[in-house]
């Protein structure tokens, strides 16, 4: 077993403010991988609520701006907390719907070298 882990990005998720409306909609597919970093990038002119369950309001961000998560990237392959395979995020606007940009999702994930 190697010690060493490599970040290695997944394609990153777009969705484009046509599709963004009142309910959550997902952004991409399903995470691949376990993820240890995630970047969350709202190039909207809108405030959007972003969900882990799309059910539940968990993270809003307002127009033009991003927030990352750091969530185990100093740990080994299998130690710490990740974002689950399998998981997907999703979007909604805030009451006024964007016209114009699109929201990213990129994730990372840690593979042994």
């Amino acid at each position: 077993m190697s010690l060493a882990i490599r970040l290695v990005p997944e394609t990153v998720r777009t969705l484009g403010f046509a599709a963004i409306g009142a309910g959550f909609i997902g952004i991409g597919t399903t995470m691949i991988r376990p993820i240890r970093i995630l970047v969350l990038q709202n190039i909207t002119d809108a405030i959007l609520m972003f969900s882990f369950d799309g059910i539940n309001d968990h993270l809003p961000l307002a127009a033009n701006t991003y927030m990352i998560l750091d969530i185990t990237a100093n740990k080994t392959i299998s130690q710490g907390f990740f974002l689950a395979e399998g998981q997907r995020i999703y979007c909604r606007h805030m009451g006024v719907a964007p016209t114009t940009g699109s929201t990213y999702l990129t994730t990372f994930y840690g593979a042994e070298i």
